[in-house]
């Protein structure tokens, strides 16, 4: 970052980083391969990726606002999406208490309305899409959420009509 985004020279950025001049040239190079490949940096295990699905899903059509936590990443995320032309979606939350508190209040209500919830694959990502009570997708909403080390760390939503 020292180079790529304030400039800085690879002698500014060794003498910054305690490292020598070389390794930095060589971190660079790996980091920008790395950024090419669009390889996310942690892998969560496809089995336990699903397996934290399910349970993540399992407790928010609960509305357990202590089993969501428990689940989210201290630092995890909303990002929400309404492309403009739907009602807002919650963004910008941060934190698994937060974060806990807002999905356990949007799934309860759902419910009441006879909406689903139905897991699926979203970008590649454990996510789902919300059916209404004829079982059309409700303004094409979909969530998904990026995997770390057991625990969900981003949650994007994202809905159109």
């Amino acid at each position: 970052m020292l180079r790529e985004v304030f400039g800085f020279d690879f002698p500014e950025v060794a003498s910054a980083v305690g490292r020598s001049e070389a390794a930095c040239r060589q971190l660079a190079v790996r980091a920008r391969r790395h950024m090419d490949l669009g390889r996310p940096r942690f892998e969560a295990d496809r089995r336990e990726r699903d397996e934290l699905a399910a349970r993540f899903f399992d407790v928010l059509r609960d509305g357990d606002v202590d089993g969501l936590r428990e689940l989210l990443a201290a630092d995890v995320q909303i990002v929400g999406d309404g492309g403009g032309k739907a009602p807002a979606l919650p963004t910008g939350v941060i934190g698994a208490d937060s974060v806990a508190r807002v999905l356990a209040s949007i799934f309860p209500v759902l419910a009441k309305i006879d909406a689903r919830v139905e897991q699926r694959e979203v970008n590649g990502q454990p996510g789902a899409i919300v059916r209404d009570r004829d079982g059309k997708v409700a303004l094409s909403s979909a969530m998904s959420a990026s995997c770390r080390r057991r625990e969900h760390q981003r949650i994007r939503m994202a809905r159109n009509p």
